[in-house]
């Protein structure tokens, strides 16, 4: 190599070299800037998502008011706030760690309790976050199905217990890249080849919700009144329509955070034509999920028209929610062609089941059971039909299987069919003795004079929608409520315009 003098070319050396640096040192603060703002863009995404879970609480607070009688309103709301306040204590402490402390075994997670030592570089809070709004729902699920006839201390036991252990170990064995049946298990050991395909949870959360309601009202017991003598139905309607759709569509609208959300990020590409990334997948999910709940929709309302003789919006409004919760398994990685399939099961599933419970003389105030645990092992079912090639390999990978109706072969459904098996399982064996243990200490079921009177009256000072003249609540039992009173008149002069009056109610009377 030629000597370099303190000339020209060594200037020139000199002037490339710190050129070169300059270059570099701006190219790495654009590459941290980019990678921060596809941080900041992530995180956004998913704690947006997770807002919009939590929304679903008000929804099953609006639906479950209005799917219960009058006297029972101020009981079933609080049931709803203690869900999401006392099932945040317990994911904080014990039930984050059992469902994604890594790293642990293929059963229950082992780190993270109370989030000590967390966020991880892999995971930040708004994953916590997002993960608590699903755990929460969990525990609506099952508060529906127990409605108007369960004690206050039942109610913090079990959903305590349900969002702090017994769904944190069924999100771990499907969700967690430790579970053992997960789809995304870190060490490629995955089940069957497959492992499960549990999207936004049509089993983990709806069936784990549904079937721990279904061991409560069965051993409970139906409401008084709701199966007379004979064994014949009685319809103990709810007391506001314009309620239960004011809930469903708060849950419709929640469901855009469940479904599309368990994406976690959206700036991810996935390679070829430029405008294919995890936004267009995220897309595709928000169109499967309406276009199941949609379906789900119309086929109850002309099936009930047919089998009944007359269009019912509580019917429609509940057909509509078990088309989500149908869809909430499968909803990335199906065509919207098969969530209208998947809809359109999902109602005469739904229909088939209240019959079913009618005739075994099953009570379910909400249909909770039918609705999310049978709706839900559907969707499962229908994940491992109709789950197709191109977007499962986008999501979990090449090579994997996919749907059976797709050419896909069995092993994906041989894997939902054991999901639907095990958390059948795992549900009835935890959350089964637990009823049954508050049963036998009378801690589970009021009284019947508390129940024919309402919980309102009897545990929560009064009713939702009466109001005490007195200040210190002496006179209980009484209330004053606006009433409307018709002119007396029957002349044929113009009535006078109705005016509103306060009269006494007695309990009785609701």
């Amino acid at each position: 190599m030629a000597s370099l003098s303190c000339s020209s070319d060594l200037a020139t050396l000199i002037n490339q070299t710190a050129a070169a640096h300059y270059l570099c040192n701006q190219f790495d603060s654009i590459s941290r800037k980019l990678n921060d703002t596809t941080y900041a863009v992530d995180n956004t995404y998913l704690l947006f998502s997770a807002y919009l879970v939590f929304a679903m609480q008000l929804g099953f607070a609006m639906l479950c008011a209005g799917s219960v009688r009058a006297k029972n309103t101020m009981n079933i709301m609080l049931t709803n706030v203690l869900d999401a306040a006392a099932g945040g204590l317990s994911y904080y402490l014990f039930g984050f760690a059992f469902a994604f402390g890594s790293p642990s075994n293929g059963f229950i997670g082992r780190h993270f309790f109370g989030l000590r030592d967390y966020p991880i570089p892999t995971a930040d809070y708004s994953f916590f976050l997002y993960q608590w709004a699903f755990a929460i729902a969990v525990a609506g699920i099952t508060s529906g199905s127990i409605a108007e006839r369960t004690q206050f201390v039942a109610y913090l036991i079990y959903s305590s217990f349900l969002t702090g252990f017994v769904y944190p170990v069924v999100s771990h064995w499907f969700w967690s890249a430790d579970g053992w049946a997960s789809a995304t298990r870190s060490d490629g050991n995955v089940l069957f080849g497959s492992g499960v395909i549990d999207f936004a949870g049509s089993g983990v959360v709806h069936m784990v919700g549904g079937i721990a309601g279904l061991w409560g009202a069965l051993i409970e017991g139906p409401r008084i009144g709701r199966f007379d003598r004979t064994g014949r139905s009685v319809a103990l309607r709810g007391h506001s329509s314009s309620l239960v759709v004011l809930g469903s569509f708060l849950l419709w609208f929640g469901w855009y955070g469940f479904n599309p959300g368990s994406f976690f990020t959206i700036a991810k590409g996935y390679g070829g034509a430029s405008y294919k990334g995890q936004w267009s997948a995220i897309g595709r999910t928000a169109v499967t999920t309406t276009l199941a709940g949609s379906t789900a929709a119309l086929t109850t309302l002309f099936s009930k028209r047919l089998l009944v003789g007359h269009w019912n919006v509580i019917d429609v409004c509940n057909g509509l929610l078990g088309g989500f919760a149908a869809i909430t398994s499968g909803c990335a990685v199906v065509e919207p062609w098969a969530a209208i399939v998947c809809g359109f099961v999902a109602a005469w599933v739904l229909i088939a089941l209240n019959k079913l419970a009618a005739k075994v003389e099953y009570d379910d105030p909400l249909e909770a059971a039918q609705l999310h645990g049978g709706c839900g092992a559907w969707g499962v079912l229908f994940t491992g039909l109709f789950a197709k090639r191109e977007y499962v390999e986008e999501i979990y990978g090449i090579g994997r299987p996919f749907g059976a109706l797709m050419n896909g072969g069995g092993k994906l459904l041989a894997a939902q069919l054991i999901e639907i098996v095990v958390v059948c399982g795992w549900v009835t064996a935890t959350m089964g003795p637990l009823f049954y243990g508050l049963h036998k200490m009378n801690l589970l079921r009021i009284s019947r004079d508390d129940e024919t009177a309402g919980m309102d009256l009897t545990r929560h000072g009064g009713f939702a929608y009466a109001y005490h003249d007195d200040e210190d609540g002496s006179s209980r039992g009484v209330g004053l409520m606006m009433r409307k009173i018709e002119p007396a008149s029957t002349s044929p002069s113009p009535p006078a315009a109705p005016h509103l009056s306060l009269h006494p109610l007695s309990i009785s009377s609701l």
